[in-house]
């Protein structure tokens, strides 16, 4: 068995390209300098940063002044958060989420609530949408914060930003919107005058990209409290020494998936689509959990398999070096139910029996056909071994 052989959880991370390895080898050796000014070493990092954060922030149609680098998503989603909700208490102590959001903003809210808000928890429909009239019914005068996660993270689901949008310019105050993008970016375009939010949290990692690199973008004239205090070496937001090595190779992932972003889009929605087609007419009683099509994000395919459990399929697999994820990736420890599916009205079997496909470019036809039959092949061993496979299918032998 070798692990990995088949990868499909780029949702978690993604395999790095082997030019962004390139890209960033002379950062970890004889570039090794942190910037400065009035030296050589410094002002050459100095320039080097620029130009990374030029290429990044090119990606989301922001102005390079206003996107941040942070040590990963998660750091960023903190930083905008906190930040956001201490610099605005004093106009209201009210914040928006969804049950469905990210673990990163529920924690959050969480927080928020230990910090004296008061936070809604907007309920989504069975494809995992939550709606735009959800969200102008949970506004109230108090309200300074919410919080949404472009692409749902467990079922693929993208959410409605453009009608949240106009909620928000309706509503008669100012009301502080982050995004996190984690799942969204590289996989649809995104443009953050377009979208309207005060700030957004991306992450390398997912583009192929180096792990333990993110970025934050913060519109400009958004005032932010600030949240971690130090010597600013790369910026102020996250302050301390920033690699520069995993900034470049975070550039050369952005430059690489962004050459073409319908191109990389069409790749996946392909793929995803055939991994769909193969899945519904190997495997009998599976049930698409998302919506299908263009409501959905392009690399990913979630689905509940009757009568069996996904992590004993995820491990059956695992033994056969075919990588899959159960549940909620960020969420799945202790053999939970996955709280996404559970709250889009799926029961715990259907939540239990849950697999997530989640496709990057480096996957092929051939891997999937290989996958599905392997996946195939192991569904019908454990419905063999199921009581209740054999309870309602009795008849049929």
């Amino acid at each position: 068995m070798t692990p990995g052989k088949i990868y499909m959880d780029n949702c978690v991370t993604s395999p790095l390209d082997p030019e962004v390895l390139q890209a960033m080898l002379p950062y970890f050796s004889e570039k090794f300098w942190m910037p400065g000014t009035f030296i050589s070493t410094g002002e050459t990092t100095n320039n080097a940063l620029d130009e990374f954060r030029q290429i990044i922030a090119k990606t989301l149609n922001a102005d390079p002044a206003e996107l941040h680098f942070t040590s990963g998503g998660t750091v960023a989603n903190n930083i905008a958060i906190k930040g956001l909700a201490n610099a605005h208490a004093a106009s209201g102590k009210h914040a928006i989420v969804s049950l469905v959001d990210y673990p990163d903003l529920l924690t959050n809210a969480a927080w928020l609530e230990k910090q004296g808000f008061e936070v809604s928890y907007l309920e989504p429909d069975e494809q995992g949408v939550v709606s735009a009239e959800k969200l102008a019914a949970a506004i109230r005068p108090d309200t300074t914060l919410f919080l949404t996660t472009i692409v749902n993270h467990v079922v693929g689901t993208i959410q409605p930003m453009a009608e949240y949008k106009k909620v928000l310019e309706n509503a008669g105050h100012k009301i502080y919107w982050h995004a996190d993008a984690g799942q969204a970016y590289g996989k649809m375009h995104l443009d953050v005058k377009d979208l309207g939010v005060d700030s957004l949290s991306v992450s390398a990692h997912k583009i192929h990209g180096p792990q333990g690199i993110g970025a934050l973008f913060v519109k400009k004239g958004t005032r932010m409290a600030q949240l971690i205090h130090g010597v600013s070496r790369i910026g102020s937001v996250q302050p301390g020494g920033v690699s520069i090595a995993l900034i470049a190779g975070f550039a050369k992932a952005a430059e690489i998936n962004f050459a073409d972003l319908d191109a990389t889009i069409s790749q996946l929605r392909g793929l995803s689509d055939y991994l769909l087609e193969r899945l519904e007419a190997e495997i009998p009683e599976i049930e698409l959990n998302g919506p299908r099509h263009e409501g959905r994000i392009s690399h990913n395919i979630n689905i509940s398999i009757a009568y069996i459990e996904g992590e004993a399929i995820t491990m059956m697999l695992d033994m056969k070096g075919i990588t899959v994820a159960t549940g909620s990736a960020c969420a799945s420890q202790g053999l939970k139910p996955s709280y996404v599916l559970m709250a889009m009205g799926k029961n715990h079997v259907q939540s239990h029996g849950s697999m997530k496909f989640t496709l990057s470019r480096y996957n092929t036809r051939e891997e999937i056909d290989t996958a599905v039959k392997a996946l195939a092949e192991i569904t019908a061993q454990l419905r063999e071994r199921s009581p209740l496979y054999q309870a309602t299918h009795s008849q049929e032998k």
